[in-house]
């Protein structure tokens, strides 16, 4: 006998979800509580995507390496990844009301952090650990939001086709965070921060703090709290080495692109990732109250899910990430007109709210999942075809959208099927697992596109200019010029020399040409060389991304078996009655 207690709070009455005679009885979902849990979600997705049009002007106003602008995005999304599970177990524990609310206004406290970085007259050093202070603590913030969102409407659901629904509310709410983040950063960015032409960053952390404390507000006066504490405790040598495991893991994907992936770091951090990985697995297979029950992957559809879902999150971000870099670092798009990628990859889960409300309890989810990720493969299929030449955004808007629609029905699915294939006291640990390999899927996506396309962009160029002397004693004498220019123009100079050796982005950033006392002359000799190995490189990233999502689609559509009338708690109750369950299809 266990009990998933709901109480009330503005949204409506209290109830208590008990087990009777095998089945789990609750309340109504209110409408109070999908909205909050909806503006939750959103926010979260906010916080994460909208450093991702900032860069520049972070490397302007900060004067940041690589290494410390690649962190200021990871310092969010590492805390918020490797803390989803322990959130799950809190609010089962604790209540799921509290930590929208606590997760909430740890965000605006973390981006109110991050608005107050130094200015100038401090060290980059010190500004950006600021930075990366403030944006760990909204990842934390963002990381009660995601999983708690997600169990606290999962929770107080009836059935399989009450729970499709709402979920699908949840995950258009999910994406409408996802694009309206890169639009209002592109917009806060025109905005002017006191005197400094560059600072104008900070507005776009103004705004997410602004809707955090909005979210607090409104789950505090509307959500009705839920919580399932039977059999559920902290595991904390459970989240110590899950926490050392999966950091590690992601410490190696993110410093593999500049460190190089067999240089000593990134192997050790691999073997370190691996060794903790292990140690947490043999934990949870002994302990009472484990952090993650790790029979939940002997279900087939779960565990199917499960891998699923990390192969087209990676394939998802990886493709809004490769289209990011096309459109503003390859082809020299504003921040605004980038966001145009971010709106149609994941403006469709909105469009087609209505659509897929009807189709998620009448139709198996697999052929929603599988086919939402065989369309995400043949957008960038087709995307990878469309070369970067034509410095225009329409010839990529079509495969766009077809990502943006494969994306809107996958996202909806995936998170329904995982939920549904485990009992309702489960449905925490459920959602914050796929909390937890939904992003784990995201940070994948850019690290490992990022590596292969810049990798192989290098070998490009670098083979271009080896096979030509012509081109190999232009970029030579480039290189040399500093020593005999101007004292007054060396310095610009010597950093346009800094970034052609600084990698394929970089030369692609330094003009071929410039003018000098109104006279036009010869710059970088490789621009035109970086510009397209770079456009080849991040077509290929394309291609990686349509496998990994057509791998996902064979998965789903081949091996997955999942019921799309009933949860397991009605199969349960079905098998304990003697009766046989329709099958999933």
């Amino acid at each position: 006998m266990h009990d998933e207690h709901v109480s009330a709070g503005a949204g409506g009455s209290g109830g208590t979800r008990s087990a009777i005679g095998g089945r789990l009885f609750v309340g109504e979902l209110t409408t109070g509580t999908l909205i909050a849990a909806a503006i939750a979600v959103c926010v979260g997705q906010v916080g994460l995507a909208i450093p991702a049009v900032l860069n520049g002007l972070f490397q302007l106003d900060l004067g940041t390496s690589a290494s410390q602008l690649t962190w200021i995005s990871d310092a969010f999304l590492v805390p918020m990844t490797l803390l989803e599970l322990t959130f799950g177990v809190l609010g089962d524990l604790f209540g799921r009301k509290r930590l929208l609310v606590g997760g909430a206004l740890l965000m605006a406290l973390g981006e109110l952090v991050s608005v107050l970085t130094p200015g100038s007259g401090s060290s980059t050093d010190t500004r950006v650990a600021v930075l990366w202070i403030g944006q760990a603590l909204a990842g934390i913030g963002a990381g009660a939001l995601f999983p708690t969102s997600l169990a606290i409407v999962a929770a107080a659901t009836h059935n399989a086709r009450e729970r499709g629904r709402v979920i699908s509310i949840y995950a258009a709410a999910l994406s409408t965070g996802g694009f309206v983040s890169p639009v209002l950063g592109g917009l806060l960015a025109k905005l002017k921060w006191g005197s400094d032409p560059n600072a104008s960053w900070r507005w776009a952390f103004v705004a997410v703090g602004v809707l955090a404390l909005i979210s607090a507000v409104v789950s505090f006066l509307a959500a009705r709290d839920s919580s399932s504490p039977a059999g559920r405790s902290l595991d904390w040598p459970g989240q110590i080495t899950i926490a050392i495991g999966l950091f590690a893991l992601l410490f190696g994907v993110i410093e593999a692109p500049t460190a190089g992936w067999g240089s000593t770091q990134v192997i050790v951090a691999f073997v370190v990732g691996v060794v903790f990985v292990a140690a947490f697995l043999a934990v949870e297979g002994r302990t009472r109250s484990p952090l993650l029950r790790l029979e939940l992957f002997a279900n087939p559809a779960f565990a199917i899910t499960a891998l699923v879902t990390v192969l087209g999150m990676f394939a998802f971000l990886g493709t809004a990430y490769a289209s990011s870099i096309r459109l503003s670092s390859i082809q020299g798009f504003s921040p605004l007109k980038t966001s145009i990628a971010f709106v149609l990859i994941q403006g469709f889960a909105l469009v087609l709210l209505p659509l897929i409300s009807y189709l998620m309890p009448r139709v198996n989810p697999r052929w929603l999942l599988g086919g939402g990720f065989a369309l995400i493969a043949i957008g960038d299929w087709w995307a990878s075809t469309v070369g970067v030449s034509s410095l225009s955004i329409g010839p990529i808007v079509a495969p766009l959208a077809v990502v943006g629609i494969g994306f809107a029905f996958a996202i909806s699915s995936v998170t329904a099927v995982a939920v549904n294939t485990v009992r309702i006291q489960f449905a925490g640990m459920a959602s914050a697992t796929t909390s937890l390999l939904r992003d784990l899927g995201f940070t994948l996506g850019p690290a490992i596109i990022g590596a292969i396309a810049l990798s192989r962009a290098a070998s490009d160029i670098h083979h271009k200019v080896s096979s030509s002397p012509a081109l190999t004693h232009a970029l030579n004498a480039f290189y040399g010029s500093v020593a005999h220019a101007p004292a007054a123009a060396r310095p610009a100079l010597a950093a346009a020399v800094g970034a052609v050796r600084s990698g394929p982005l970089g030369a692609n950033a330094v003009p071929a040409t410039t003018v000098a006392n109104g006279h036009t002359m010869a710059l970088n000799p490789i621009k035109h060389v970086a510009f397209h190995a770079l456009g080849s490189a991040y077509s290929f990233g394309y291609v990686v991304c349509a496998c990994a999502a057509g791998v996902a689609a064979v998965l789903v559509l081949a091996v997955l078996r999942a019921d799309p009338h009933h949860d397991a708690d009605e199969l349960a109750e079905a098998e304990s009655r003697g009766l046989a369950a329709p099958a999933g299809g």
